[in-house]
């Protein structure tokens, strides 16, 4: 297996904004205690393809409800690889549960976005049997699987990332 990447956590005061800016908290030690308690990507077994993402807040989503959960991580990715983050298969099996942008997308040189490259998963719950998601801090709800890609042969791409989400236009 190729090793090719390597999760680690933002730094707290990243996490600290964004968990003010996204979730309208700004009680310094509750978010402390939840950045302690973060715990890096891991499969479940040998032969799972995904990285699962835990739950860093309590989570009670109603149907047609949407939030952002700042997960804490970032990842340093070798080039020639990305990152693909989806839904627990589960989660969308049992509740429509989906990601707003349907597949997220995290490039190499996002680890070097103003906002250390952290990785924010927005979640819809697009139940329409009027079922709430209910996650608890710790639950995976998210799997990221590692995929190489190719470039072009007449590729000129010389641009260089700053910002974070949607900041390559």
């Amino acid at each position: 297996m190729n090793r090719i990447a390597e999760f680690e956590k933002v730094s707290f005061e990243q996490f600290y904004s964004d968990c003010t800016a996204l979730l309208n908290n700004s009680d310094k030690a509750e978010i402390e205690a939840v950045y302690n308690s973060i715990t890096l990507p891991k499969r479940s077994t040998k032969g799972s393809a995904g990285y699962d993402f835990f739950c860093t807040v309590n989570v009670s989503l109603k149907p047609n409800s949407t939030i952002i959960v700042p997960t804490g991580i970032r990842c340093r990715i070798d080039e020639g690889w990305f990152l693909m983050c989806c839904p627990r298969s589960g989660l969308g099996f049992k509740y429509r549960l989906r990601l707003d942008n349907t597949v997220g997308i995290i490039d190499a040189d996002y680890y070097n976005a103003d906002n250390q490259g952290h990785i924010m998963i927005k979640l819809t719950n697009e139940s329409n049997e009027n079922k709430t998601v209910t996650l608890k801090v710790g639950d995976s709800f998210a799997q990221g699987i590692f995929i190489p890609f190719g470039i072009t042969t007449d590729d000129d791409a010389s641009g260089e990332r700053t910002g974070g989400f949607g900041s390559t236009g």
